[in-house]
């Protein structure tokens, strides 16, 4: 008998299944194909623009569309809905397409069962987009496109399920972390059904009956067994659940945000949260890495580079750029939420080790940390709104297909003072959730002091937030973006 003792079985009140023409859509069999060509033929348009078209960030397709566009799009169709972009996944199409004349035999090394290796990854693009200045190059911004296919592809052609997406791939991983706070989450229907249920295909998978080893359609992939999944985690809205429930038993249904990490029971496929060092490690990172990666964009990180090029006598931006991304990744998260975790035992009387409680109260800066990256590509993607028209004019104009008529570079985005609303209503959204979730950890998991633990994880996110509000109030390099009425 399974115990679900984190769901309700009441029916939820939206599923996005049982929505007229959008379910139907979703629950067709090819619905993810059908949503991923579409991407695939952009991303191969932004590769062949990338290595051949203008080498003028601004006006290419490879640049504008992923700094300024791409990255926007996903965060809020994160906030609004959930992780849709990794269910319309390009670089999965080509996977699957290969998957039709090779099957993968190894398991993923169990190892590297884990998010070490990705989050090493997601920390590399991170860096790579400063040193090598992606924003600023089609040219490597192509090659990166190129090297997101060609991963995918090597690494699932050698091992089975997702292998790519679960352990490897860092944009998945960014998603993860980010639709902790969507509203939406693949889930089970009624659990009663799930209980009576004898063949458990929404994990294992729909064989055919004459051919036991034929799959007809797959399971999870990801290793989440629907009646004992909670939230978000490594769930890539791909619903082949869905489609291999035969009792039409697993949905898409609005949930509390961020109500997933307020709870530490054991989840499939995850496991108790407050276990998973490398997961809190994930979130720590994709928090913290929101701060510097806003900071690269402001002038006082030039001075920050100088002051360090002249203490240490270099004159290579490779060494100065390590010693930055040391201090925000490294050594201020351990500064900051060691003085947290120490002081929530000292003070707080937390019977926790300590880090223990860096770990779970790590998942409370995912809100926080995700209201920075909506402020920041929000920043790009409202004042650029409209800049992929003239990009996508002058691309099919050097075609000699000028269907859509001349190039109009004065077309840019949202006015600076509407964008700048939207950034610190994003921030402060970011700091409320993530209040809530360390005030909920405190209330129900710490003896002690309860009330205590949780100002001292508040005042974490509140000093958090404040360097971002600072941040977005500096004058932000408009990477990527022809600007008719900034320029």
């Amino acid at each position: 008998m399974f115990q679900f003792d984190l769901k309700s079985k009441n029916q939820p009140a939206f599923d996005l299944l049982r929505v007229p023409l959008i379910g139907k859509l979703l629950t067709w069999q090819h619905a993810r194909t059908l949503l991923q060509i579409p991407l695939f033929i952009i991303s191969a348009a932004m590769i062949l623009h990338g290595l051949f078209g203008p080498t003028l960030a601004p006006r290419n397709l490879a640049t504008t569309f992923t700094w300024v566009h791409f990255r926007g799009a996903l965060v809020f169709v994160l906030l609004f809905a959930g992780n849709f972009f990794c269910l319309a996944c390009p670089f999965m199409l080509v996977r699957n397409l290969a998957r039709k004349f090779f099957r993968p035999v190894r398991n993923w090394p169990r190892p590297l069962r884990n998010k070490w290796l990705s989050v090493g990854l997601l920390i590399s693009l991170l860096f790579l987009y400063e040193w090598f200045d992606l924003w600023a190059s089609p040219w490597w911004t192509a090659w990166l496109i190129i090297a997101y296919f060609a991963g995918a592809l090597l690494i699932d052609a050698v091992f089975k399920h997702a292998s790519f997406c679960k352990f490897v791939c860092p944009i998945g991983q960014f998603n993860f972390v980010a639709s902790t706070v969507s509203p939406l989450e693949v889930t089970v229907r009624d659990y009663d059904v799930c209980t009576r249920c004898a063949t458990k295909d929404c994990i294992r998978g729909v064989r055919e009956p004459a051919a036991p080893l034929v799959t007809i359609q797959r399971g999870c992939e990801l290793a989440l067994f629907q009646p004992r999944k909670t939230g978000n985690i490594d769930c890539t809205f791909c619903l082949d659940c869905v489609q291999a429930c035969p009792h039409d038993n697993v949905g898409v249904i609005s949930r509390v945000p961020a109500a997933e990490l307020m709870t530490d029971g054991m989840r499939s496929g995850v496991g108790f949260l407050s276990k998973r060092k490398d997961l809190g490690v994930l979130v720590i990172v994709f928090s913290f890495g929101a701060l510097l990666n806003a900071f690269g964009m402001v002038s006082p990180v030039y001075a920050l580079e100088q002051w360090l090029a002249n203490l240490f006598g270099v004159n290579y931006e490779l060494p100065v750029l390590a010693l930055i991304f040391g201090l925000f990744l490294v050594f201020e998260p351990l500064l900051l939420i060691g003085i947290a975790a120490w002081l929530s035992r000292v003070w707080g009387g937390s019977r926790r080790p300590l880090v223990s409680l860096a770990v779970r109260y790590s998942y409370s800066l995912a809100p926080l940390g995700f209201g920075i990256w909506l402020a920041h590509f929000g920043f790009h993607f409202l004042s650029g709104l409209y800049t992929f028209i003239p990009v996508t004019q002058a691309a099919l104009a050097n075609l000699g297909w000028a269907v859509l008529g001349q190039p109009q570079w004065s077309l840019s985005g949202l006015a600076p003072n509407v964008v700048q609303v939207f950034e610190h209503g994003f921030i402060t959204l970011g700091l409320l959730g993530s209040l809530l979730v360390s005030y909920s950890i405190a209330k129900t998991e710490e003896v002690g002091h309860p009330m205590r633990i949780f100002i001292l994880w508040g005042v974490l996110s509140l000093i958090i937030a404040c360097g971002a509000f600072w941040l977005m109030s500096q004058p932000m390099e408009m990477r990527g973006v022809v600007l008719g009425g900034f320029a």
